[in-house]
């Protein structure tokens, strides 16, 4: 008798998504440019590229910069604002069947406001996901390390955004993760992505310089996942029944079945997508593989089900 097709459906917070794997920010283009080469439609969602009320030109160039196990980005969250984005980025991505997760910054609160105000109205944006947590700009994490500042942040963009709910960011750079994911869900955030980037620095020994235009960047990619698995794992014990998507170093189905199992609902893939522009897919495939082979019917069984006791 033939197994009943594993159910891939997620929550996160109100939002119901056909599977838990999520591009990640900053990953699948400012709008439908993967897309093009990866079918949006079969995703959970695609977190867009962080979008601020204002053009951005980001950092000096080079920008990237391969490293063991991954690569570091000084990009700096280049963007044309979020007008000119709701204008010509989104709705090519919305028109693919894109759920989009719209990401924002800004240098203070009100920047921030006016970002999610603008997202929060476009059709096909089912969540606003509030970067608390870049780590290659010239004034720091934003206000990653600050649960203050988090709380008065997220709360302000709560209230700009009314029914569609809002994601926090959170950085691994921060002294006490946990109390910032406090913070933020305390100020109305429905659920968490953890993590962005590690702080990170390549030397050209060649030229003796920084290898990035901007000196320091953020290390993403397979070597970062110990770290966003300690994150998750902490935040997820901590804030029971907070959803979390979990990110950082996923590139395969397993990878992605140890972030479920760490306490997340769903997974962001992101770097894996610059090697493989249908990363997002094949992890998806591969984890309803996984599944199959080890009689979980569910995916949404595997989240926060791992036995703390090693064998």
């Amino acid at each position: 008798m033939a197994r009943p097709a594993i159910d891939l459906s997620v929550r996160v917070g109100p939002l119901v998504l056909p599977n838990p794997v999520v591009a990640a920010s900053g990953t699948f283009g400012h709008g439908d440019e993967v897309a093009a080469l990866c079918d949006p439609a079969g995703l959970g969602a695609v977190t867009t590229k962080s979008q601020a009320p204002f053009p951005w030109a980001g950092n000096p160039a080079p920008r990237l910069h391969p490293s063991a196990a991954g690569m570091v980005n000084a990009v700096g969250l280049q963007g044309p604002g979020v007008d000119v984005w709701l204008a010509e980025d989104l709705p090519p991505l919305v028109a693919r069947g894109a759920r989009v997760i719209a990401s924002v910054w800004g240098f203070t609160t009100d920047d921030y406001v006016g970002a999610a105000a603008a997202v929060a109205a476009a059709p096909g944006v089912v969540a606003v996901e509030v970067n608390l947590s870049c780590p290659n700009l010239a004034h720091g994490d934003l206000v990653a390390h600050d649960p203050g500042a988090t709380a008065s942040t997220v709360r302000a963009v709560v209230d700009a955004t009314g029914s569609v709910p809002v994601l926090a960011k959170l950085s691994p750079n921060a002294t006490d993760v946990v109390a910032v994911a406090e913070a933020a869900v305390g100020a109305g955030a429905v659920g968490l992505t953890c993590v962005n980037t590690v702080r990170a620095f390549l030397v050209d020994a060649e030229t003796r310089t920084p290898a990035l235009g901007a000196g320091n960047g953020g290390l993403s990619g397979p070597a970062v996942k110990p770290i966003a698995l300690r994150v998750v794992h902490d935040v997820t014990r901590a804030l029971p029944g907070v959803p979390v998507i979990g990110t950082g170093g996923v590139s395969t189905g397993v990878d992605a079945v140890e972030m479920l199992l760490a306490g997340a609902v769903a997974v962001g893939v992101g770097t894996a997508t610059f090697r493989d522009p249908r990363a997002t897919l094949r992890v998806r495939d591969e984890l309803a593989a996984w599944c199959g082979r080890h009689g979980i019917d569910r995916v949404a069984d595997l989240s926060g089900a791992l036995r703390e006791e090693p064998r």
